[in-house]
């Protein structure tokens, strides 16, 4: 099972270059991004349980744009997978994500891995003018919009939400069939999606089910009755934080990989805390 890890990079905290090359020294397989654009002030949208509940973290309003900060991680690095954990594709234009992707894909060698998300920040979607409402179609065509781009010479699309004309997109991914598309969300309708067009899978955790102990067979089974290889679909987790007992339960229940949060008010909190994490890992 990969361990990786997943960070808020903020203007008060370590480089994203920085961080990387500490990540990769203690031998994690990857090194993830998360997005958010803003956080209006006048909030109506409550923190999500399944991310703690409560207070927003101050982290959240400071948050470096993830593809600038995937560059200078891949710039610092050469072996560790780095990505967006996750990047909220119903806010973006799909033709400039897709060059995004497509660009960091090939300048760090192929070491991308695209995780979107649908959002939870009701507030943040009216900012943006998108429908909240309709996110989840959205975002499955603008997947399927992203991957034709990425991989015709003269791409073109006709969706429900969006239309492209024949035209030159480029660079291509250096990935040839483009990075691998991973969902997070851990509600049911995210497991469902991700069964039926995902490469990967990453929910938080079901609450009742924080290990997959019985939500991984459960995924597989609608992987298959979608018609696709079960093999072929990663599943892991993005948990808050994590102890050994639960490590050793992510491996034992079959994940492929887990994606762990580590956040610090300083550059020396957050070595220490790679520094857990990483003893944590080889204690199992």
């Amino acid at each position: 099972m990969d361990v990786g890890v997943f960070t808020f990079a903020t203007d008060r905290d370590m480089g994203p270059a920085e961080l990387a090359l500490e990540v990769e020294q203690r031998d994690f397989s990857s090194l993830m991004f998360t997005e958010h654009s803003h956080i209006p002030i006048a909030q109506d949208t409550p923190y999500p349980l399944a991310y703690g509940g409560g207070v927003m973290p101050d982290f959240y309003k400071r948050t470096y744009d993830p593809f600038v900060a995937c560059a200078f991680a891949a710039s610092s690095t050469t072996r560790i997978r780095i990505g967006t954990a996750v990047c909220l594709l119903a806010l973006r234009d799909p033709v400039h994500t897709a060059k995004e992707v497509a660009s960091v894909d090939r300048l760090s060698g192929g070491r991308f891995d695209f995780g979107v998300g649908f959002g939870w920040n009701v507030d943040e979607f009216a900012s943006h003018g998108a429908d909240f409402s309709r996110r989840h179609a959205v975002v499955r065509e603008r997947v399927a919009m992203l991957r034709t781009l990425w991989t015709q010479d003269e791409a073109s699309f006709d969706g429900d939400f969006h239309h492209l004309e024949p035209s030159w997109v480029y660079p291509k991914p250096l990935q040839p069939a483009g990075p691998p598309v991973l969902l997070g969300g851990n509600g049911p309708l995210s497991m469902k999606h991700a069964a039926k067009w995902a490469d990967g899978w990453f929910p938080t955790g079901p609450l009742k089910d924080p290990t997959l102990k019985h939500t991984l067979p459960e995924f597989k089974r609608m992987v298959a009755e979608a018609d696709r290889d079960p093999s072929t679909v990663s599943v892991g987790v993005a948990p808050g934080h994590v102890d050994r007992d639960t490590m050793a339960a992510y491996t034992d229940n079959g994940l492929d990989f887990v994606t762990v949060s580590v956040v610090a008010g300083s550059r020396d909190e957050m070595l220490r805390n790679l520094d857990t994490l990483a003893a944590i890992r080889d204690s199992v």
